[in-house]
């Protein structure tokens, strides 16, 4: 039997509870919170496909889901959770009994496989407010990706881990029976948070657990008085933090890696009463056209202990193509934080300084920074706003607005409106300043103006961790009524005011204003029964 315990104690302790609470069949082997050459090795020996690249990587594919499947997520719909739920089309209900089919046709096939891998790890970096974890899958794929992106316990902690706070059933080789109830495919993965419990069927994208886990922390923080983010943090030398937050494409992994300042985490956070925490131990950045020289940090991560998703790799040199996307544009590589030169570890920070909301204006109205009002911040938080590009997508030849609430509405479990509140009071209680940043276009829409240079967003960023845009002075921004410098180091005057850098006529630039603003208007009209009177207030005014 191929084993991954300390000692037999240990050993007989975990396949004991493994059994008692997933039924799983002990007399196969169960190998727990092996070592990354052990999974190299199991997933090299028993999964076709996969192989160790030039820089020391896993290459894997994920099979027929090269990406995270939305539509397929579910939330059961029970008492202990059902009236602090938003739901709809993003939290979809479903019955306790559908759950439990799903749950038996998951464990019924785990229970076919030869060898299985559990993954114990917490989630949350505060041991406060961090969770345990367990992850139990056929694959060790799944188990590497998980023991990359989750928290490693101690010797210690792992032998004294005791019982999960939530499981995570990954049976995603086997598909789930569409024709049970609530189903709309064979793809369902599904959240239980009455028993504690994840069961994925029907896709192997490893983004799911880790989005799951997500999911999960999003509902229990706020229940605890936390408040969990869709963002990305760094510090400052002098211990000033900054959250950013933007959709992809704004730029939210470009301009928070930052050499001057350290990394406390990419994607997901927590902000508590002592500060803030990333909820994860690793990063998962997209792969395609990658380089050395655009982004030295994550290019020099992918290497042993790393794992790469679907990316194209020569068979003989087995060096990666980043710009070959035949198999899906959502290449993708798992890696530690620490593989990060500037990480910070403990992955802890204080409480933010600056809260800065990222949006890529394809419109070319939205100026490249503003200092937002407290009303302000809620209103384009729960927006969650940036915008598509003609000849992106098929019969998309203008500029195509995107909203997701809190920039990240598929994670969400309670309202928007309850973590925009609980964000807002957090930034009084702590003085935090906000800002708005475009990254997107200035002179004109996307076709006509010119996209907002690297080089200035980075200018206006180092403008407001010093302290200089905290002390300019402000003119009002008509329609979207956005206080906007009129001086930035490193930025010409002309970019700060869309109006005066725009190359069109007046009418051209009005036109495209009240356009992005009604925009604005409709989409947050579905927010307007639960959002204050002063936040609605605080959109675009026609």
């Amino acid at each position: 039997m191929l084993t991954a315990y300390p000692n037999e104690e240990q050993h007989t302790e975990i396949q004991d509870a493994l059994h008692r609470i997933a039924h799983v069949d002990y007399t196969k082997p169960i190998i727990r919170n092996a070592s990354t050459p052990v999974l190299y090795e199991e997933a090299l020996k028993h999964e076709p496909g996969s192989a160790v690249t030039s820089s020391g990587a896993l290459a894997l594919n994920s099979g027929t889901k090269k990406g995270r499947s939305p539509s397929d997520k579910r939330i059961v719909y029970e008492p202990s959770s059902e009236d602090n739920v938003w739901w709809g089309p993003v939290n979809i209900k479903m019955s306790e009994n559908s759950f439990m089919v799903n749950r038996e046709r998951a464990i019924d096939y785990l229970n076919t496989r030869d060898r299985l891998y559990v993954f114990d790890g917490f989630a949350g970096w505060d041991p406060k407010y961090r969770i345990k974890v367990r992850i139990v899958c056929a694959r060790a794929y799944h188990a590497l990706f998980m023991k990359n992106m989750l928290i490693n316990p101690t010797d210690e902690e792992l032998k004294n881990f005791g019982e999960p706070d939530f499981t995570v059933f990954n049976a995603g080789e086997f598909p789930a029976n569409r024709y049970t109830t609530g189903m709309t495919s064979t793809t369902s993965v599904a959240v239980n948070f009455d028993r504690k419990e994840m069961v994925i069927l029907g896709t192997q994208y490893a983004g799911e657990m880790k989005k799951g886990i997500f999911t999960v922390m999003h509902y229990l923080m706020p229940k605890a008085g936390v408040l969990s983010l869709h963002s990305s943090a760094n510090e400052g030398p002098n211990g000033d933090v900054s959250l950013f937050f933007g959709l992809s494409g704004t730029g939210k992994t470009t301009l928070s890696a930052d050499p001057k300042r350290a990394l406390i985490g990419d994607d997901e956070h927590c902000w508590s009463a002592d500060g803030i925490f990333n909820i994860e131990a690793g990063c998962y950045a997209k792969c395609v056209d990658l380089s050395a020289d655009t982004e030295p940090e994550i290019f020099n991560a992918i290497r042993f202990g790393s794992v790469v998703e679907n990316v194209v790799y020569n068979p003989h040199t087995r060096v990666i193509d980043f710009t070959d996307t035949s198999l899906t544009e959502n290449t993708r590589v798992a890696y530690p934080l620490t593989y990060i030169p500037n990480a910070k570890v403990p992955a802890i920070g204080n409480h933010p300084k600056n809260i800065i909301l990222l949006t890529c204006d394809a419109f070319g109205v939205l100026p490249p920074v503003s200092k937002l009002t407290p009303a302000q911040v809620s209103y384009h938080f729960i927006s969650g706003y940036t915008a598509k590009v003609a000849g992106t997508e098929d019969g998309v030849t203008e500029p195509t607005a995107t909203f997701s609430s809190c920039f990240g509405a598929p994670f969400l479990v309670w309202h928007p409106t309850k973590y925009a509140a609980m964000l807002a009071e957090k930034m009084k209680e702590h003085s935090a300043n906000a800002w708005l940043i475009n990254t997107g276009w200035n002179g004109g829409a996307y076709g006509t103006g010119k996209r907002i240079s690297l080089k200035y967003s980075r200018a206006i960023l180092n403008a407001i961790h010093s302290g200089e845009l905290e002390n300019a002075e402000y003119e009002n921004y008509p329609i979207f009524n956005l206080a906007i410098p009129k001086k930035c180091s490193g930025v010409p005057d002309e970019v700060l005011n869309p109006k005066l850098s725009w190359t069109g006529s007046a009418e051209s630039y009005q036109e495209t204003a009240e356009k992005l603003a009604k925009l604005f208007v409709k989409n947050f009209a579905i927010y307007s029964t639960k959002a204050a009177k002063a936040v609605i207030q605080a959109g675009p005014s026609i």
